[in-house]
């Protein structure tokens, strides 16, 4: 790790003094940092970083532009934007949705009110490896009283054949009373085996009155080792609905946090996993009220095959003075084999009165009865066990805002299976 290759870096950039001195800040501090708590998950081994920060080549594997639609987005491979779409109406009201170092020569002081309010530099250690190392990032700002009808996308392609690691840093801004809906994908693009670690954090600043539905589909391949974290900061009456498809092929931790500020302020949390082959992925999902009458739920369904682990976090955390708060939760796991191992580890931290709690969770196989009916109706084994899983995972997947989302998880859902 080098400081002079990080102010080389943001030099030739052209990043502004304060983004230098956070990146350094960052720096400094990572050494006297504790990695994350995930709770019951054996990370601290992995390779989710080597302190290298580069930028990466162009590749061949850039994705069919023909068949991504007319829907505003922008598309990143690797370090490198390759797409943006987005209609003139919208650029005249203000709209922003580009690369990083674009946006900081459109809207420098909104970005710099804005970047890191929701995720610290010190807050861990690979909260601040982020900031010092991050090699590519995106900007989404969606000015005070705009609404949008279609999904905003951002499609962010890990590149197979880069040894370049997958660093990046995304910055959602939605405007007092605002209202959007966002769709990112994280995925691996080609055929390369070139190992990798990524780290992505993503920050959703939803101001007074704002509504964001953010969905995202994970799908980041076996040869990446990631930590990816999501976190919103919700302001008086804001509003994120999350809805969360983690489909990745590698090892993979993640933190999805909602920080509810405001009084009247919602988070609705809804996450989709599966784990296969020999993967570990261990979720946080987590909700903090600090507002008072705000409310967080959460709702995790995962299934499990082969040799894989899952593990569910969810963490519900009332402080003192959230008067008229509420935090449920539910996670439930469908393990598909008997190697499989899971977990789903409710928490309730409660420092209120005059709030309201609860929480659920459940890890079982298939239930034997389930899968004689449907083999006595003439449904061959295969064909049953994925009926069963739809049924399992349908609770969550059809209360996914966007049909395109839960198609593609589905679809990817599908895929696993065929692969065992």
């Amino acid at each position: 790790m080098s400081k002079d290759n990080i102010l080389s870096f943001s030099q030739a950039k052209a990043e502004p003094a304060w983004l230098q001195e956070r990146r350094l800040a960052a720096f400094d501090k990572m050494e006297e940092l504790a990695l994350p708590n995930i709770e019951r998950v054996k990370f601290h081994r992995w390779n989710l970083g080597d302190g290298t920060i580069a930028e990466s080549d162009f590749s061949e594997n850039v994705p069919d532009f023909t068949a991504l639609g007319d829907n505003p987005k922008l598309v990143q491979l690797g370090t490198q934007t390759v797409l943006e779409q987005l209609p003139v109406d919208l650029v005249n009201q203000g709209v922003i949705f580009t690369d990083f170092h674009s946006a900081l020569e459109e809207i420098p002081e909104v970005i710099e009110k804005h970047f890191g309010s929701a995720v610290s530099f010190d807050e861990d250690k690979l909260a601040a490896y982020n900031y010092a190392y991050f090699n590519s990032a995106a900007v989404l700002y969606v000015p005070d009283n705009v609404e949008i009808d279609q999904p905003l996308e951002g499609i962010f392609l890990q590149d197979s054949t880069s040894a370049v690691p997958f660093n990046k840093h995304i910055l959602i801004i939605a405007g007092k009373h605002s209202k959007f809906a966002y769709l990112e994908h994280l995925e691996t693009s080609g055929q390369g085996s070139e190992e990798v670690s990524a780290n992505i954090s993503v920050e959703v600043i939803a101001q007074a009155g704002s509504q964001i539905k953010f969905s995202a589909i994970d799908r980041l391949g076996e040869n990446v080792t990631a930590y990816i974290s999501r976190r919103g900061r919700l302001g008086n009456d804001a509003t994120i609905e999350w809805a969360l498809g983690v489909m990745n092929e590698g090892n993979v931790i993640a933190d999805f946090d909602s920080d509810l500020i405001g009084n009247g302020s919602h988070a609705d949390l809804k996450v989709v996993a599966a784990s296969s082959g020999r993967q570990v992925q261990g979720i946080d999902t987590r909700v903090t009220n600090y507002g008072n009458n705000s409310v967080g739920h959460i709702l995790q369904h995962g299934v499990i095959l082969e040799r894989g682990t899952l593990t569910f976090n969810g963490i519900g955390h009332i402080v003192k003075g959230a008067k008229g708060a509420d935090a449920q939760q539910e996670s439930r796991v469908l393990m598909l084999s008997d190697k499989a191992r899971s977990d789903a580890n409710p928490i309730l931290l409660i420092d209120e009165n005059e709030v309201t709690a609860g929480h659920a969770a459940s890890i079982g196989q298939v239930d034997p009865e389930d899968m004689y009916y449907l083999m006595s109706r003439g449904i061959d084994q295969e064909t049953a066990e994925r009926l069963v899983i739809r049924g399992f995972l349908g609770a969550v997947i059809t209360e996914i805002p966007v049909k395109e989302v839960r198609d593609e998880i589905v679809a990817v859902l599908d895929r696993k299976l065929e692969k065992r």
